[in-house]
């Protein structure tokens, strides 16, 4: 809705005015933003809402949709991955262990620092050879359904309004109530959707669009995304049988039994992996944690590792691996219009990287005996 009244556009065109030749910077900028808040009090889920706008944007740039999207999705899940103070990972991982709550709090905010520079970093080097030659692109062939026929002239080209000012002002109270909702009140996916809608409905009536017009909206974003809920959908039913036929904790179990005897490095290591294939079948963080932190923290006192050292362990293997497996990335994907395929074709590298780098800060973390 806030790309049907013209104020998102207007809005970024204003911005791209106001930071010309330096408008690259909008897409760091942003990350850098969404991991913070990623790793800070766990969003993740509540910024599905803008990568239909970031695609338009990243398009209209001269870059091409798979920017766009990639920088909302990587910020924040790289931040909720790397997170430094997340409620629904960290939290109830230290809560299990018998940890003080925001413990260890300066070495997870080095390795967050460290996962968003080698994120920015892929993304914008791809961002450069996308906009320096357009046939490298891995989504050149994707007709993505939302920012196709806006080009950087026109957006700049385009007003931005006191009614479009009003709408935007909007839309920061809208990320205002998200973030307070979210943080204070423990909202989840429901009434971020509720939120959602009647911020949708609002901003469609302050742009003098009547309730037929913005009802036929909603239809047309919904039949944009309506393949990747179907993939979720489907997806999940594994973990529920898995669940509700007691398997799960047995898989668990038997997993962590391999680390007993090896070192706390190698065990470290491990400890990851064992977490990162957990992962696909509970994407959940907060479940994942409920599941396998009871079987990692004895493990630990077992091998003499220290607690804090299985929670890093944790939160390394249950995040980063949202961004590879499939039962997490089918949605993104269904979002963002982009074949699962050509994800993994531009996500492959980044996530080897990743692998490398946990492995590395996750040694270091026993060497120093992180507490």
């Amino acid at each position: 809705m806030l790309i049907q009244t013209g104020a998102f556009y207007g809005s970024m065109g204003a911005l791209v005015r106001k930071l010309r030749g330096s408008e690259v910077l909008i897409f760091p900028a942003f990350m850098i933003l969404f991991g913070i808040c990623g790793s800070t009090f766990g969003m993740y889920e509540e910024v599905y809402g803008l990568l239909p706008a970031f695609i338009g944007i990243a398009i209209a740039l001269g870059y091409d949709g798979l920017v766009g999207g990639a920088a909302v999705v990587l910020g924040t899940a790289t931040g909720f991955a790397a997170a430094t103070l997340n409620p629904f990972t960290i939290g109830i991982a230290q809560g299990i262990a018998e940890l003080p709550i925001g413990s260890g709090v300066v070495y997870r905010i080095i390795c967050f620092v460290l996962f968003q520079s080698l994120v920015i970093w892929y993304l914008m080097r791809y961002a450069h050879r996308v906009k320096k030659d357009p046939s490298l692109s891995i989504v050149r062939d994707v007709k993505f359904n939302t920012g196709g026929s806006m080009t950087r002239e026109k957006m700049e080209a385009l007003p931005f309004t006191a009614k479009h000012k009003i709408i935007m002002l909007l839309f920061m109270i809208t990320i205002g109530i998200l973030v307070y909702g979210t943080s204070q009140l423990g909202w989840y996916l429901s009434e971020l959707s509720a939120l959602f809608l009647t911020m949708m409905i609002i901003v469609g009536i302050i742009g003098g669009f009547g309730l037929s017009k913005i009802a036929g909206f909603f239809v047309e974003a919904v039949a944009e995304v309506i393949f990747g809920a179907l993939v979720v959908g489907i997806a999940r039913s594994l973990t529920i049988v898995m669940t509700e036929g007691n398997i799960i904790d047995t898989v668990v179990y038997y997993m962590a039994g391999t680390l007993t005897n090896v070192g706390s490095s190698i065990a470290a290591v491990g400890m990851v992996a064992v977490q990162n294939l957990i992962n696909f079948f509970i994407p959940s963080g907060s479940g994942q944690a409920a599941v396998s932190m009871p079987i990692m923290v004895p493990l630990a006192d077992a091998i003499g590792m220290n607690r804090q050292i299985a929670v890093l362990a944790f939160q390394f293997g249950d995040g980063f691996s949202n961004l590879f497996w499939p039962t997490s990335v089918a949605l993104e994907c269904g979002l963002m219009g982009i074949p699962v395929e050509k994800w993994y074709r531009f996500m492959g590298p980044l996530f080897f990287m990743m692998v490398i780098l946990q492995v590395i800060l996750v040694v270091i973390s026993t060497m120093i005996n992180f507490s």
